[in-house]
């Protein structure tokens, strides 16, 4: 399986929720927020040992391919799968999965993310190594995570009856995918005990893949199959210009995976956050006696608690509590620890009134 077994990581999104420090041109999966190293460099090193280098790729766009590539030197350039220009997931997934599919038709392919933490490596790969089993029979597996409280900024996943238990993992068929729902519905979601987070992670074989795409979104399967025949050839580039003009923009959750045939579950607590707001940083970081964390050269903190801040200057806070501040070059966030998800409207206020040079 190993040899078959290829690593998909989706890298092209902006992570506007984590303005200011996320912006167009550096997007939060090449940002240091939960380590040292970028979010994109810590999502390709716990791949390893379970996946070589060679058989990890990449799908970004053009303008962050080049960091990408000085940030994991060790993955080949070929790797790396450019997109003309964001289509959302959908169109990301079968551009990689079609490139890997010509390089190898045998592959099974885990499509990850680029830009969510994890705090138990070897759990994940050993998920991974457990979905791919499955994968090799026809299912297509997600990674649903324990649902703990009745979020409403995730999609859930219902599990129906156990399908197998492939390395001691219990995998369940997925009976059906609810996007964000309201809070009551949540909690009855979580009351039930029949429900995982989605993850947004799936492992499948890249044959299925495009089979699912043949199915549900033909005119998508058509323009890649166009493209397939030309992967490693001179005429590549041009063909990938003229179908990605064709093709519609789509998640890849909407476009095959909420319909998919033979969809299966693993259920996993692997200590996973999407760190999709400031909120969810506390919760993945190491904070301080008072809750606080100040990513600063220096700071003074007087008679304050559960603060974050990022800074490259000293900075002093006095009786202050639950808040986020973000300090940079041309912009500085001061945000309650509880009001974070309303950054994303904070970006798309910025877009309306003209000031998107902030972004």
């Amino acid at each position: 399986m190993t040899d078959h077994f290829y690593a998909l990581i989706m890298a092209g999104g902006g992570g506007t929720r984590l303005w200011p420090l996320s912006r167009g041109a550096t997007p939060k999966q090449l940002l240091p927020l939960v380590e040292e190293r970028s979010m994109f460099r810590v999502s390709v090193d716990r791949l390893a040992p379970l996946f070589a280098p060679d058989h990890i790729y990449v799908v970004t766009g053009d303008k962050y391919a080049d960091a990408m590539r000085a940030d994991a030197p060790a993955l080949p350039a070929d790797n790396f799968i450019i997109e003309p220009y964001g289509k959302d997931s959908g169109p990301a997934a079968a551009l990689g999965l079609s490139v890997i599919a010509a390089r190898d038709p045998q592959a099974t392919v885990a499509i990850l993310t680029a830009d969510h933490h994890i705090a138990d490596k070897a759990g994940f790969r050993a998920a991974l190594a457990a979905a791919a089993a499955l994968a090799s029979d026809g299912q297509i597996v997600t990674l649903g995570i324990e649902a703990t409280v009745p979020a409403t900024g995730f999609g859930y996943i219902r599990r129906g009856e156990l399908l197998r238990e492939p390395d001691g993992l219990r995998a369940y068929a997925a009976l059906e995918f609810t996007e964000k729902p309201d809070i009551e519905t949540a909690e009855a979601f979580i009351t039930s005990g029949e429900y995982s987070w989605n993850s947004g992670m799936f492992i499948l074989r890249a044959a299925d893949g495009m089979a699912e795409f043949a199915r549900q979104q033909p005119d998508i399967a058509r323009a890649f199959a166009a493209l397939t025949p030309t992967v490693d050839t001179p005429a590549y580039a041009a063909t990938l210009t003229t179908i990605w003009e064709q093709i519609v923009k789509i998640s890849i959750d909407y476009a095959i995976m909420e319909g998919a045939e033979s969809m299966a579950v693993i259920p996993v607590s692997i200590g996973w956050s999407d760190v999709g707001s400031w909120g969810s940083i506390f919760d993945v970081i190491d904070l301080d006696d008072a809750g606080s964390r100040f990513n600063t050269p220096q700071h003074l903190a007087i008679d304050t608690k559960n603060a974050l801040v990022y800074a490259d200057k000293l900075v002093v806070l006095v009786g202050v509590e639950d808040l986020v501040v973000i300090d940079t070059e041309d912009a500085l966030l001061i945000c309650h620890k509880d009001q974070t998800q309303k950054v994303k409207d904070v970006v798309n206020t910025l877009k309306a009134e003209g000031l998107a040079r902030h972004l």
